[in-house]
């Protein structure tokens, strides 16, 4: 359903029971652009990246939400889908603040342009919004207006449609307006001496004929009378209202007058009241690649994104409790083996086959119908159906491994918990998600090594210097730097000893270049977990000062607990439960993504055995150890969730 500016309110009294009645939401984005000055690094750390995104990306303007809300029927074995596009655009309230400014990528309008988007339904029928800082500061504004116009209409000094500079004398009536101000003043003599009308509708004017008019009327009818300028059918058009009023009417009329611009604030909200609803049901949010739609969900409808990554994270688990990234799901096992390319489209096209099998999905009544025979791509509602259902055909073919088999999973089984809160960091060669609600991952770079060099260096001066070494990877920061890795990783320790050193260039391990940038502070040892911090050196060190709570914007800091989950839906029950289950603590030497004790993985006959190293073989004895009544039973070499030894 495509949502505008026009049926958007209509829309927004169906939306509380068709979210709360979800098993899950698929959500994505469409932007005018995806990176400005800063470009990202395949070696980022994740503070790194956040960073770069929040400088470089959030400039950009997400123009089209896409949201597919899925509920389960048991019944009949299948997905009801409410599938809607929202065109959202920040139109400003009236000639009132805030006037948004924002950038366009050519090449990202062009792509859109070559999937036919409709431009002109965002900006002229785009759904306005506010974050939750400028809704406030606008009531507040409007509170604020409301105490002048209600002191200087009971005194009679002025009307509430205007306010001229105090201790000011009155404007002279220049020689060309004098006809038009004695016209007025006519009519306004007429409407009082009428005993039968009760307003009176000046013809529209300018802004100095407004002023003039309020000054000369208020001047020949002290009281009795209440001027207001409204806005006219034509856009850009203002005129000025008359009515006869008591000072109980004035005091009525201002009374309402307050309501209706309070009310004019809250529609400006628009479309940050979606994001509210979503995060107000506590329901798992699905989105494939999900980082950049997530940050831009926040800085657009909620609040300004805070500058740490650590404050990012508690930020996210405000608004968003569940989240699921579908890249990070087809880039582990066991899914890994099957799937080879992840982006959106190639992960459906593989998910077509065996062994997965699609669940079925209908589109709900009076919908429009999506379908993976119909190709709508970068359409933000059509993409966010894709992954919805990329993510139910994954999350069944999980409850293949169980004994007996299991048809369906849902987003609150305990095989689905390893990849909660786990976002995809697109193009980083050897970390594959930030985790939101535990450490990240700090991998071994020992074969990284950062080079500086002049300007006028190319790609074959660099591969000339590494000559004596396999095969090199290099990926340039700028004219004269860049960062160097080995493809054989073996060769690390010879490079220092035999790289020639040279006046014009430098070369240094990845290790000590990150050791220069923070001040001489030691690596942490690789691949060990370090919890992120607010503006930490590299060992995970924090300072009282650093170590300081993020404080969540108003409005925003909520727990989402099973008084928050309305209507009865047992999965949602499970997964918001006050007692649900927390977050088992990782060993930093125990592979990524083991899950849970209860649910023992099985064998996996496609798979062919492997060589299994010590930690793995005291996982598997400890889930063998566990295995539930099932007794659902697992080859040596062969785990549910297993990384693959290199990203």
């Amino acid at each position: 359903m495509e949502v505008t500016k026009k049926n958007f309110k209509e829309v927004l009294k169906k939306l509380p029971s068709i979210l709360n009645g979800a098993s899950f939401i698929a959500i994505d984005g469409e932007f005018t652009g995806l990176h400005h000055e800063v470009r990202p690094s395949p070696y980022d750390t994740p503070e790194e990246r956040y960073d770069k995104l929040r400088k470089g990306s959030m400039d950009f303007l997400l123009m089209q939400f896409g949201m597919c809300v899925f509920k389960y029927e048991k019944q009949k074995s299948r997905y009801v889908v409410h599938p809607f596009n929202f065109y959202v655009f920040p139109h400003p309230v009236s000639n009132k603040k805030p006037d948004h400014r924002f950038l366009c990528q050519s090449s990202s309008i062009d792509f859109l342009t070559s999937f036919n988007f409709d431009f002109n339904k965002v900006f002229r029928d785009g759904i306005p919004y506010l974050t939750h800082a400028e809704k406030e500061s606008m009531k507040e504004h409007v509170r604020e207006k409301h105490v002048v116009f209600e002191q200087q209409a009971m005194n009679s000094e002025q009307s509430p449609g205007f306010i001229s500079p105090m201790a000011k004398k009155p404007v002279e009536i220049p020689a060309e307006q004098k006809d038009f101000i004695d016209a007025v003043c006519k009519k306004v003599d007429d409407f009082v001496n009428n005993s039968e009308e009760a307003t009176l509708k000046l013809e529209p004017c300018t802004g100095f004929q407004r002023k003039l008019t309020f000054q000369s009327v208020k001047a020949r009818h002290a009281s009795g009378l209440m001027l207001t300028t409204k806005a006219g059918e034509n856009k850009g058009d203002r005129y000025i209202e008359v009515a006869k009023a008591t000072d109980e009417d004035k005091k009525n009329m201002l009374k309402k007058k307050l309501e209706s611009d309070l009310d004019d604030v809250e529609d400006a909200a628009g479309f940050s009241k979606v994001i509210d609803l979503i995060s107000s049901t506590g329901k798992p949010v699905i989105g494939h690649n999900i980082m950049l739609d997530v940050m831009h969900v926040l800085h657009q409808f909620s609040c300004q994104l805070p500058e740490t990554l650590s404050e990012f994270k508690e930020l996210v688990s405000c608004v968003f409790p569940k989240l699921l990234d579908t890249k990070v799901m087809a880039g582990t096992q066991p899914f890994k083996d099957q799937i080879p390319f992840t982006g959106l489209c190639e992960l459906e096209k593989t998910l077509k086959c065996a062994p997965f099998t699609q669940p079925e999905c209908v589109t709900a009544p009076g919908y429009p119908t999506y379908s993976s025979e119909t190709d709508k791509s970068h359409e933000a509602g059509y993409d966010a159906f894709i992954t919805g259902t990329c993510f139910a055909t994954m999350a069944n073919y999980l409850g293949t491994f169980l004994d007996p088999p299991r048809g369906r999973v849902t987003p609150t089984c305990n095989l689905i918990e390893p990849f909660h809160n786990k976002m995809s960091l697109f193009r980083v060669q050897d970390l594959p998600y930030i985790n939101l609600t535990g450490p990240d991952l700090t991998p071994s770079r020992d074969h990284v090594f950062h080079i500086t060099f002049p300007s006028e260096w190319r790609t074959h001066d660099i591969q000339n210097l590494f000559a004596p070494f396999s095969t090199v990877f290099i990926n340039w920061i700028d004219n004269s730097s860049a960062f160097v890795s080995l493809n054989n990783r073996d060769e690390s320790k010879l490079v220092m000893k035999n790289i020639e050193q040279g006046p014009e260039h430098r070369v240094q391990t990845y290790k000590d270049y990150r050791r220069s940038l923070h001040n001489a502070t030691p690596e942490p040892s690789p691949m060990v977990h370090v919890v992120a911090q607010p503006s930490t050196s590299d060992t995970g060190v924090v300072t009282p000062s650093e170590a300081a709570p993020f404080r969540t914007p108003r409005g925003l800091k909520r727990t989402h607990d099973s008084s928050e989950v309305r209507g009865h839906d047992p999965e949602v029950a499970e997964l918001t439960a006050a007692a649900a289950k927390k977050q088992k603590s990782m060993d930093p030497n125990a592979p990524v993504f083991v899950s849970r004790r209860s649910v023992s993985p099985v064998e996996v006959s496609s798979i062919s055995p492997q060589p299994v190293k010590e930690a793995d073989q005291q996982t598997i004895k400890s889930l063998e150890a566990d295995k539930d009544s099932a007794g659902t039973e697992m080859k040596d070499g062969q785990k549910l969730f297993e990384e693959p030894t290199s990203w």
